[in-house]
């Protein structure tokens, strides 16, 4: 059992040495954690269903998680050449727009939610 905390202690140090090296270099990841900040506010403040704040909540998590992705493809893209090539600048464009449709996702889901809260 301690072997396991330890582990755990070690790949959260290590998640959170990554969240901090992206926060610090991505300005899109820092606009989409406000953007999911603002969100999260207005659904708790909005009378929303329990499923429909979980949908907020993990959708703008979702889109956090693909901006890292989208950072991590960057870095090794980067790091495996510095020459311009087609596909090093396809991985890159492919990385940003998974970012990009899953925050569409997101704000498809909150018109959906919205349309039903109004209508």
């Amino acid at each position: 059992m301690r072997a396991t905390l330890k582990e755990l202690r070690q790949k959260s140090a290590w998640s959170w040495a990554g969240w901090r090296v992206a926060w610090k270099s991505e300005t899109a990841l820092r606009a989409w954690a406000l953007m999911h900040g603002i969100s999260v506010l207005a659904a708790l403040i909005l009378p929303l269903s329990t499923v429909e704040l979980a949908i907020i909540v993990m959708g703008g998590t979702f889109v956090l998680v693909i901006e890292l992705l989208n950072t991590a493809i960057e870095r090794v893209v980067d790091y495996i050449s510095l020459e311009q090539h087609p596909l090093a600048g396809e991985a890159k464009d492919i990385g940003s727009c998974a970012a990009s449709l899953a925050g569409i996702a997101v704000g498809l889901a909150w018109v959906v939610i919205l349309v039903g809260l109004f209508a």
